[in-house]
């Protein structure tokens, strides 16, 4: 199975980085962009072979480390492959 997990910073924390991002964004030109808020992908290759399982680990996985559930938010989407 394959997982991929989209993490983000929940709405209302402030995002540097996609602070950053939108200044120099305009400084090349690209001035139709409103904001930008910045996260991370995560790609995971998985053993286990049945879907529940698997989105089980990867939400306890996303819960213990690959996002702050504090600050984030994540989305996580199951597949075969």
């Amino acid at each position: 199975m394959k997982a991929k997990v989209h993490v983000t910073l929940k709405q209302g924390v402030l995002d540097p980085q996609g602070k950053a991002v939108l200044h120099a964004l305009e400084a090349l030109g690209f001035g139709g962009v409103k904001s930008v808020r910045q996260g991370k992908f995560i790609e995971l290759d998985l053993t286990e072979t049945d879907p529940k399982k698997a989105a089980a680990a990867v939400e306890a996985m996303c819960k213990k480390l690959l996002a702050n559930t504090v600050i984030e938010d994540y989305r996580v989407d199951i597949s075969e492959g």
